[in-house]
C-alpha cells in the first residue's frame, strides 16, 4: 500500500519527495505500533543540480513552563519479551513533542511538487476503507497489546478486533477517527498539528493525563534544515544525517574506515564496529552536548585514524529517486510506543522519552527543546557518472552497522544492490557492563572470523528481522530506475 501511495503520488505530477512522503504516511498508518505519525523524523534529500540537505524532525524533550514536579512523573514501566527482553516505560510521560510532520511538512514545502492533500491521499484512504495487519505489526501487537496498548481504553479499543482480540496478520483494521484527522492535516496543512485544533487537542489531553507535552512545547518546535556529513565511498559522494544524530555520524566513520582499509573483510567490519560502538556506549549514550561530541569525534578520525577513539526500536524507512535525479530517504520513529491516543483524533503518541536507550543521563532529565538521540541514518548518494542512490533502514542500533556493510558492498565492490542487502550481515553488540559479543546471519566465512578474533558470538536464522530492513532506490547512469527491499522485513518496491 505504501510504494502504491508513492507511485500514485508520481502519476499525480510529483517527484520523488512526494512519492516518499505518500509512502510514509501509508507507513505510518498501516503499521500499528511499529511507527506512527506522532514520532519523529529524518528527510535526507539530494535535489540534482543541488546541494543535498537533511531535515531534522526528531522529537524533542518537552515540558516549556511546567513546574519542577511534573518532570518525572506519568510513567508506567513494563517488560516486553521484544529483542530479548526489555524495560520500556510507557504512558503521558513517556510522550516526546512530536517532529515528523513538521519535517515532512517542509520537506515538502522545500522540494516537492504536487499538492500536500495528495501526499495524505492515501494514507486518508487507507484509513477510512482499512487494511489488512501485516505480520511484522502482528507479531509485535502480541507483545504489546495488553500492556503498553492496554492502559488506555481508546488505543486498545482502535488495536483489536471488535470482540477484544488480538490483532492478527491479515485481519482488518479500520481507523476513522485517525482518517478524519490526517484528512484534516491534509487541507489545512502540516501545521495544523502543532497550532491547530489537532495541536490543541494533544496538549490538552497531555494535561489531563499528567503528559509533558505543552501547546508552548508544540508552538516552538521547528524542524531544522541541517548540513549533511558527507565521505567518499568508491566513486560515490555519500551524503547522510549530521550530528546532533548519533546514527549519521557512527555511519560515515565505520564506513570511512572500511575505505581506508581498502576492503570488506568480515574481521576488519567487526574490528570497525567493536571500536565505534564501544566508543559511542562510552560517550554518546552519555553526552550531554550530542553536536558537539559528535563533530569531536570526526574530527578526531579525521586526525589520527580510529585509534583516536578511547574505547532504538519500532521504525520504518522509505527510499524514492526519479528520473531527474532527485533522491529522497525518509527514516521515522515513533520508539515502541506510548500507548497513549488523543481522545477522538486515532492519533497515537510516541514513547521516546521512555526508552532508555535514548535517556542514558535518565529519563525526563534533558532541559525542554533539547532533541533527544537517534540512530536514524536516510543516506543519499551520487557519483560523477550520474547514478543517485537514496537508502536507509530501521533497526535500532543496528541502522548503522546494516548500512555500512550494505554501502561498502555496493559503493567499493559495485555488488547489485539486491544482492548487496541480501548478503548475510554481522552486527557487534556493545552493552555496557555485558560482554560485547557478535551478532551474524548464518555464514562460514563470518564464523571464521570472528573465531579468529576470540569473540562471544551468536548466531542467527539467514535474514533475520533482528538486522535491519534497508530499502533502496537508485537511477543508473544510463538513466535506468531501479530499487531493491530487505527480504528481513515485510519489503516492497515498484517503479512508475
Amino acid at each position: 500500500m505504501a510504494v502504491d501511495a508513492g507511485l500514485g503520488a508520481v502519476r499525480a505530477g510529483g517527484n520523488a519527495v512526494d512519492a516518499a512522503l505518500a509512502a510514509m504516511m501509508v507507513a505510518m498508518t498501516t503499521e500499528p505500533g511499529i511507527v506512527s505519525p506522532m514520532g519523529g523524523a529524518y528527510v535526507t534529500i539530494w535535489p540534482p543540480g543541488g546541494e543535498p540537505e537533511v531535515i531534522d524532525g526528531n522529537v524533542e524533550m518537552p515540558g516549556r513552563g511546567l513546574p519542577a514536579e511534573r518532570f518525572g512523573t506519568g510513567l508506567l514501566e513494563f517488560g516486553l519479551t521484544y529483542g530479548g527482553g526489555i524495560t520500556v516505560y510507557a504512558g503521558p510521560g513517556s510522550v516526546a513533542t512530536p517532529g515528523a510532520f513538521a519535517a515532512m511538512g517542509l520537506a515538502h514545502e522545500r522540494h516537492g511538487v504536487g499538492e500536500w492533500s495528495r501526499v495524505m491521499h492515501d494514507a486518508v484512504k487507507a484509513a477510512r476503507k482499512g487494511f489488512h495487519v501485516g505480520r511484522a505489526a502482528a507479531s509485535y501487537l502480541i507483545l504489546t497489546t495488553d500492556n503498553i496498548f492496554g492502559w488506555d481504553e481508546q488505543t486498545h479499543t482502535a488495536m483489536t478486533n471488535p470482540d477484544g482480540s488480538v490483532l492478527a496478520a491479515g485481519d482488518r483494521l479500520i481507523s476513522p477517527d485517525l482518517a478524519d484527522s490526517l484528512e484534516l492535516i491534509g487541507q489545512r496543512g502540516w501545521r495544523e498539528v502543532y497550532t491547530g485544533e489537532l495541536g490543541r487537542a494533544l496538549a490538552a489531553d497531555q494535561e489531563a493525563r499528567g503528559g509533558l507535552v505543552t501547546a508552548e512545547d508544540l508552538a516552538a518546535y521547528e524542524a531544522i534544515v541541517r548540513t549533511p556529513l558527507r565521505l567518499r565511498a568508491g566513486d560515490w559522494d555519500i551524503a547522510t544525517n549530521p550530528p546532533p544524530s548519533v546514527g549519521g555520524p557512527m555511519l560515515a566513520v565505520m564506513l570511512g574506515e572500511l575505505v581506508a582499509r581498502g576492503g570488506t573483510d568480515w574481521r576488519d567490519v567487526i574490528k570497525v564496529q567493536e571500536h565505534v560502538l564501544t566508543y559511542r556506549t562510552d560517550v554518546h549514550d552519555f553526552s550531554a552536548n550530542l553536536e558537539e561530541d559528535g563533530y569531536r569525534m570526526l574530527a578526531e578520525v579525521r586526525r589520527k585514524g580510529l585509534a583516536g577513539l578511547t574505547t532504538s526500536s519500532s521504525t520504518a524507512h522509505v527510499s524514492a529517486v526519479d528520473s531527474d535525479g532527485m533522491a529522497c530517504a525518509i527514516t521515522a520513529s515513533a520508539g515502541y510506543g506510548s500507548g497513549a491516543t488523543v481522545p477522538g483524533t486515532g492519533l497515537m503518541l510516541n514513547n521516546c522519552l521512555g526508552e532508555p536507550e535514548l535517556n542514558r543521563l535518565g529519563l525526563h532529565a534533558l532541559p525542554p527543546g533539547t532533541r533527544l538521540a537517534s540512530n536514524m541514518a536516510p543516506s543519499t548518494g551520487r557519483t560523477s557518472h550520474g547514478r543517485v542512490l537514496a537508502i536507509g533502514t530501521p533497526g535500532a542500533d543496528r541502522i548503522t552497522t546494516a548500512l555500512m556493510q550494505v554501502l561498502a558492498r555496493h559503493c567499493l565492490l559495485d555488488v547489485d544492490l539486491g544482492e548487496a542487502i541480501g548478503r548475510p550481515r554481522a552486527h557487534v553488540r556493545v552493552v555496557r557492563g555485558e560482554a560485547t559479543r557478535v551478532d551474524y546471519e548464518r555464514d562460514p566465512e563470518i564464523k571464521a572470523a570472528i573465531e579468529k578474533l576470540a569473540m562471544p558470538m551468536l548466531e542467527h536464522d539467514n535474514h533475520a528481522m533482528y538486522f535491519g530492513g534497508v530499502g533502496a532506490a537508485a537511477l543508473s547512469a544510463s538513466g535506468v530506475l531501479s530499487a531493491a527491499g530487505d527480504p528481513r522485513r515485510e519489503a516492497a518496491t515498484g517503479v512508475a
